[in-house]
C-alpha cells in the first residue's frame, strides 16, 4: 500500500466500485464508510434506486449524498458521499447514450471538481468485444468535458473505475488477455492520450512496483492468490497534483470485488 495517511492533516478521497450497494451494505458498508476516514468518497456500480437503499447508506449521518442510477433497474449507477456540501453536482455529458447508463457525476467543491466515473465494459454480453467502440467513446466525452474543466482553472480529480488496465505492470497475467477487453491496445492508447495530456495516475506517482490490483475475479480464488487487475484509479490533473501527498490501495477491504482505492490531499485543494 502506497503513501496512507502520511500527513496528519490531510483530508482522503475515495473511491470503490461496490459491485452492488445493497449487497455491500449487508457486509458493512456503513461502518466502512463511518471509519473510511474520508471526506469524499466516490462508488461505482450502485445498481439501485437511492429508495432502495438502506437508511443508513442512503443518507449516512453527517454526510451529504448524491445519487445517479441508470434508467435501466439493477444496472450501473454511481454515487457520491461528502462531509461538505458540493456547491454543484452535474450528471450530464450531453449525449443520452451515455447519461442513460448512470456512468458519470461532476461534483464540484470550491475549486476542485471530483469526477465520479464508472467507465464501461467493452465486453457484450456474448462475452466479446462488441461495446469497446461504446466504451472509447465514453472516455472520449469525459476527456473533453474534464479538459474544458481544466482550461476553466479548475482542480480536477477524475476517480472511479476505468475499467482498463494500463500496463503490464497492472494486471497479474497481461500475455494471456492481450485480446481482451480492459488490456486491449486502443483501450490503453487512450489511458497513453490522457497521460500525454498532463493527467497523473496518482498511485503510480508513488508506487512503481507490482503486484498492486484492485480488482479480482471471484472464481478460483483469485483474490486469495492476488491474480488480479488494477483497473480502479485516481487520475490528477497538474493542478490538482499539487495538492496530492499520497495514494493507495486497501485490498484488504473486502464486500466487493473491487478494493477501495484514493489519495490524501492537502485541504488547500478545495480552496
Amino acid at each position: 500500500m502506497a503513501a496512507r495517511g502520511k500527513q496528519r492533516k490531510s483530508l482522503r478521497i475515495v473511491s470503490w466500485n461496490v459491485n452492488g450497494l445493497r449487497a455491500c451494505a449487508n457486509k458493512g458498508f456503513a461502518e466502512w464508510l463511518a471509519g473510511s476516514g474520508a471526506e469524499v468518497v466516490g462508488v461505482q456500480e450502485v445498481r439501485a434506486l437511492p429508495d432502495q437503499l438502506p437508511d443508513d447508506v442512503r443518507e449516512p449521518a453527517g454526510w451529504h449524498t448524491r445519487f445517479f442510477p441508470a434508467q435501466r433497474k439493477g444496472y450501473s449507477g454511481v454515487g457520491v458521499y461528502a462531509r461538505r456540501a458540493p456547491d454543484a453536482v452535474d450528471t450530464s455529458l450531453g449525449v443520452a447514450r451515455f447519461d442513460d447508463e448512470g456512468r458519470v457525476q461532476f461534483a464540484r467543491f470550491g475549486r476542485l471538481v471530483v469526477v465520479n466515473g464508472y467507465f464501461p465494459k467493452g465486453s457484450g454480453s456474448e462475452r466479446d468485444n462488441s461495446r469497446v467502440p461504446y466504451k472509447l467513446d465514453f472516455y472520449r466525452a469525459v476527456f473533453d468535458r474534464v479538459q474544458r474543466l481544466r482550461r476553466g482553472g479548475l482542480r480536477v480529480l477524475v476517480i472511479g473505475d476505468l475499467n482498463t488496465a494500463h500496463r503490464e505492470i497492472d494486471l497479474a497475467r497481461p500475455k494471456a488477455n492481450a485480446k481482451n477487453s480492459g488490456f486491449l491496445p486502443e483501450e490503453r492508447a487512450e489511458l497513453d492520450r490522457w497521460v500525454d495530456a498532463g493527467w497523473v495516475d496518482t498511485f503510480r506517482a508513488f508506487e512503481a512496483g507490482e503486484g498492486h490490483y484492485s480488482w479480482w475475479s471471484q472464481r478460483f480464488g483469485m483474490r486469495a492468490k492476488n491474480v488480479g487487475w488494477r483497473i480502479d484509479y485516481v487520475l490528477a490533473s497538474p493542478a490538482a497534483m499539487k495538492f496530492v501527498r499520497g495514494a493507495f490501495i486497501w485490498p484488504d477491504v473486502t464486500g466487493s470485488d473491487h478494493a477501495p482505492v484514493g489519495v490524501e490531499v492537502d485541504p488547500g485543494i478545495f480552496d
